[in-house]
């Protein structure tokens, strides 16, 4: 606890005590009325003096029907009509109901606000060969940092000396060490926790990985959910509306029966359960707690909107290379045309294709093992490379490349993603490519559904053939081939302006697919450390590249949907139930109270089961 929580916690338990003493001397004593009275206002004083201070100057500046407001009006009514005892409670317990809720609020802004550690304020730099403590943002990018067994990396760099194991937990969720080298990128936030290292310093501290995830965790706040929104224009609504409704039900009945004392302190107890605490306090926190647990997980929400859209995602878009599968492509098959053997289709491709850094390439360089670069080589964007080998005229790409070059391609149907290749003016076959799905996509797929969601797409630059087979593979009930980036956009927003379609949801890499992340109603993108792209564009950012995360995104969704849900039914369903029960004189200020407080400590207790995500 905080020094004002456990200052309040004191007054709680003296004006307790001092309760307990004046009821005893009471029974006891007997005393005279108005020395009861008087006793009776010193733990009243002591446990609400903040409230009844805090009460008349929002009157003073013309603000009304807050919890301080109906909690005066209530006690001080509660003191006029003779129950002393039930004043002095309702102000304990309500101060109690305030701690219980600072303490819940705290505990969660912790689970979020830990986050706000992630990078140290000083690092060591070397400067001038000799080794200078400063501040972490007056780090220039190109110096070099130390970073020493169990200290935080303080900025994003190149480790260039040193080895070591690094904590990414904070960042990634993830909980198993990375072993890192020489040569390695490292990003701020990470502990350090065996050897060493020395680091050139990348970005500076405000473009950093940490900074950047400050960032998005400061700013969560702001984007409230419809449902805050909506209980925010509730409160300013029914807390009005429940003040006018005391005061009818204390005068109106009061001057039709002659009876004051028994209807005002109806109204008194009416106003006590009106107070909209409950909600006030518990909705914002199931969705504070979501996304602190979220963010636990390595999955970053930028705000409650983006929780509870999540949550109503009935479709999810997917991209292909990347996303669901690896990126990185291995031969599948090899098929000569007659007069070429495999080996020496698979030798000259690769030989030609030695030097390019195209995925397909790479797969095929690869698959060939050891190979001699080619005697020359002239690369077309786009298309394909012309190389020379062993003096022969060697064409590799596509189609279309092949094809403006004069070759005549065989009937036989080429299949799957493929590089074909040319020797000499003669077609002489293709070599078919895979891209492996992730592990874990084809368990992600289904989970979604099982979990609620009606629809998945999957979106690639693919042909046909190829995102068939994924898509297939997968389990994924739709695609759509050979898009450029522009059609994935054009397709996302048709889904999103259909409303039969419900909620989508487009899941990418962050970089290439930003105008589509930002197209969706939710935009979540993989493998986001680091990348400006994803946290500029995205609403979720799960940083690990970690498809699975994708499902317990969707579950802390619906989860935290779930708890709000079942605070707020609870709260006005035990609400208006006292609220009637009082009008008819069948209850008292007690169960008042615990229609306030009580209900609130209870939804504040539920709401707190969002951080364990």
């Amino acid at each position: 606890m905080t020094k004002k929580q456990k200052k309040l916690l004191l007054r709680i338990l003296i004006s307790l005590a001092l309760f307990v003493a004046v009821i005893i001397i009471e029974k006891t004593l007997s005393p005279h009325r108005i020395a009861v009275l008087l006793m009776y206002l010193v733990p009243y004083f002591v446990a609400g003096y903040d409230v009844l201070s805090a009460c008349i100057k929002k009157i003073l500046k013309g603000k009304f029907f807050d919890e301080e407001f109906l909690m005066t009006i209530a006690t001080v009514g509660a003191l006029v009509v003779g129950e002393y005892p039930e004043s002095v409670f309702v102000m304990v317990f309500f101060q109690a109901g305030e701690l219980f809720q600072k303490i819940a609020v705290g505990k969660s802004r912790r689970s979020i606000s830990s986050l706000m550690e992630l990078a140290p304020d000083c690092a060591a730099v070397i400067r001038d060969g000799e080794e200078d403590t400063v501040f972490s943002e007056e780090v220039s990018v190109g110096e070099t940092v130390i970073v020493r067994p169990g200290e935080k990396i303080p900025l994003d760099g190149i480790i260039t000396e040193g080895e070591s194991a690094i904590d990414m937990k904070a960042l990634t969720g993830e909980s198993t060490p990375v072993d890192v080298y020489t040569g390695a990128e490292v990003k701020s936030g990470s502990i350090n926790l065996t050897g060493t290292l020395k680091i050139e310093v990348l970005k500076g501290f405000s473009e950093s990985t940490a900074a950047k995830i400050l960032e998005l965790v400061e700013n969560s706040t702001l984007n409230k959910a419809k449902t805050e929104k909506f209980l925010t224009k509730f409160s300013r609504v029914y807390t009005p509306a429940v003040v006018i409704s005391a005061l009818l039900l204390a005068v109106v009945p009061s001057i039709i029966t002659g009876d004051w004392k028994t209807w005002l302190y109806r109204g008194l107890i009416f106003l006590v359960v009106s107070c909209p605490c409950a909600l006030v306090i518990s909705v914002p926190l199931s969705y504070f707690g979501g996304i602190g647990g979220a963010s636990s997980k390595g999955i970053l929400i930028k705000g409650a909107s983006f929780l509870e859209a999540l949550g109503n995602v009935s479709t999810f878009v997917f991209d292909k290379t990347g996303t669901l599968t690896t990126g990185e492509f291995s031969v599948d098959g090899v098929f000569p045309e007659e007069g070429f053997t495999k080996e020496e289709l698979l030798d000259i491709t690769a030989r030609a294709e030695y030097y390019s850094n195209h995925p397909l390439a790479k797969g095929i360089v690869k698959a060939a093992g050891r190979i001699t670069a080619p005697d020359s080589i002239k690369e077309y964007p786009g298309g394909g490379v012309e190389a020379v080998i062993d003096g022969k005229t060697v064409l590799s790409g596509n189609a279309r490349f092949l094809t403006e070059k004069g070759i005549t391609i065989s009937e036989k149907a080429v299949r799957g993603t493929a590089v074909l290749t040319a020797a000499d003016g003669k077609y002489a076959g293709f070599i078919r490519l895979c891209d492996s799905p992730k592990a874990g996509a084809r368990k992600t797929i289904e989970e979604l559904h099982s979990i609620g969601v009606k629809k998945t797409v999957m979106l690639t630059g693919d042909r046909d053939e190829a995102a068939k087979n994924t898509a297939e593979d997968l389990g994924i009930g739709e695609y759509r081939s050979s898009l450029l980036p522009g059609d994935k956009a054009d397709y996302v927003k048709e889904l999103c302006e259909s409303p039969e379609k419900g909620s989508v949801a487009f899941v990418g890499d962050g970089i290439n697919d930003a105008p589509v992340l930002a197209l969706s109603h939710v935009g979540i993108a993989m493998g986001g450390v680091g990348s400006d792209a994803a946290i500029e564009a995205s609403d979720v950012v799960i940083m690990d590249d970690s498809i699975e995360k994708c499902v317990l995104a969707v579950k802390i969704a619906k989860k935290t949907r779930r708890i709000v849900r079942e605070n707020v039914v609870f709260a006005l369903g035990v609400k208006f139930l006292v609220l009637i029960l009082a009008a008819a004189g069948l209850t008292n200020m007690w169960v008042g109270v615990f229609a306030d407080v009580g209900v609130a400590v209870i939804a504040i207790l539920n709401a707190m089961r969002t951080l364990k995500s």
